[in-house]
């Protein structure tokens, strides 16, 4: 997949809880890290607006990213951010180096599609729930998918979907499918209102 996402860093030495919690303060910088590959990890700050933005972007998390550090690139996807509890803005990254030809592990979003006249609600008047938002793939960087589709369009009341039956992009694997783990990750059940309307008639 082209990097498309390109955000600035500087390199950091002043390392510590102190220093990130003055990085933050002063300078409305972000700490961050870098590892992987076959460099050591290197300790980095971004620019907490720009960070901001561009996190405002759904498809930045499941993107590779290109970091200018010091006038050099290094190409890296999101692997986890700390965030301020009740404030929500991020408090340290870490990125970890795409190295291509490798196959790499991120969490990438669902899109449910077909919900409104999927079977299940629109003849059978049932409501969709989501169990899962999101699902962590392994893939080669060239094959990482922006979001993977959930299609509901065939999905009665009473049914269950699996990561067993999304359909993936080629290369692409569930992490959690591969440890045998086939989790529910939508179902169509009958409504509410339905269900009362049903007792009161048994009534």
């Amino acid at each position: 997949m082209t990097v498309e996402f390109t955000l600035n860093a500087e390199a950091r030495s002043d390392l510590g809880k102190g220093a990130s919690r003055r990085l933050r303060r002063n300078v409305a910088m972000v700490p961050a890290v870098i590892y992987g590959g076959d460099k050591a990890p290197q300790s980095i700050s971004l620019l907490a607006k720009d960070f901001a933005k561009l996190l405002e972007n759904e498809a930045a998390y499941s993107h590779v990213l290109s970091l200018n550090v010091a006038g050099s690139n290094e190409s890296v996807i999101i692997k986890a951010l700390q965030r301020h509890p009740a404030k929500g803005f991020v408090l340290h990254a870490d990125f970890v180096r795409v190295v291509a030809g490798q196959k790499l592990t991120a969490i990438v979003p669902l899109h449910f599609i077909n919900q409104e006249t999927s079977v299940g609600v629109k003849q059978q008047g049932g409501e969709v729930s989501h169990v899962l938002a999101e699902v962590e793939v392994s893939c080669l960087p060239k094959d990482l998918p922006e979001f993977i589709e959930v299609d509901m369009a065939a999905v009665e009341v009473g049914q269950i979907v699996h990561l067993a039956d999304l359909k993936l992009p080629k290369g692409v694997e569930l992490v959690a499918l591969a440890h045998g783990n086939d989790l529910a990750v939508a179902n169509i059940h009958a409504s509410r209102v339905a269900k009362d309307a049903e007792e009161g008639a048994a009534e």
